[in-house]
């Protein structure tokens, strides 16, 4: 089973008519049956373009989507970039903090719940555009240890669509899981497909590069 969250889903959202105006000359077509619960993580796969984060900003308009992502704290510090970051919903990070990315993030999830309050987090699971032997394991270390229901959307330039109608429950056993999303985002064709990530997560020795 793919989806342990079956449409309808019950949060809405009233998108943009430009931005799914501007999607359509491009040639986009974004799929998007709202959300299963006010709060979780997404991930969009694959991320090989810087041209990713414009379709990508395009199609969350479009869906009327309220989602946050990670960006760099010093990033924030540019004059009016950071102000344009918060705008799009960027969240700053601290690489360097001392509980960690993924734990303060679990806090901020978790608190958001308690409040009934809508956050959901869009990550990029390789973590960067250019080729990389496996997936980064924040994306499932955040939803699996804050019991959040993952959101697994593709970005086709093969289909031109943007899609993000599948929600599952990690199991905490990541072979199994990575199964399950493979054959959700297996088909997805990224800008420059030679350099997506294969879908599994990084061997040993780079996930150590990775937590250092």
């Amino acid at each position: 089973m793919l989806n342990d969250f079956p449409a309808p889903h019950p949060i809405r959202f009233q998108g943009s008519r430009w931005a799914r105006r501007v999607l359509g000359w491009l040639g986009w077509q974004v799929h998007f049956d709202g959300l299963p619960t006010l709060q979780g993580v997404a991930i969009v796969y694959p991320h090989t373009s810087n041209w990713d984060f414009i379709i990508a900003m395009l199609a969350k308009a479009a869906m009327g989507i309220e989602i946050h992502f990670w960006a760099k704290d010093s990033l924030f510090r540019i004059p009016g970039f950071g102000r344009c970051l918060s705008h799009f919903g960027g969240v700053p990070v601290n690489r360097h903090a001392p509980g960690g990315v993924v734990n303060d993030m679990i806090e901020q999830l978790q608190q958001a719940q308690s409040e009934s309050r809508l956050f959901w987090l869009g990550l990029s699971p390789e973590g960067t555009r250019s080729f990389q032997p496996g997936w980064r394991s924040g994306f499932y270390r955040l939803a699996f240890q804050s019991h959040m229901p993952l959101a697994v959307g593709t970005l086709d330039y093969g289909r031109r669509e943007l899609r993000l109608q599948h929600f599952i429950r990690l199991s905490g056993n990541p072979q199994n899981d990575y199964v399950r999303i493979e054959a959700i985002v297996g088909h997805a064709k990224g800008f420059h497909p030679q350099q997506a990530a294969p879908v599994r997560p990084l061997p040993p020795s780079d996930t150590v590069k990775e937590q250092s």
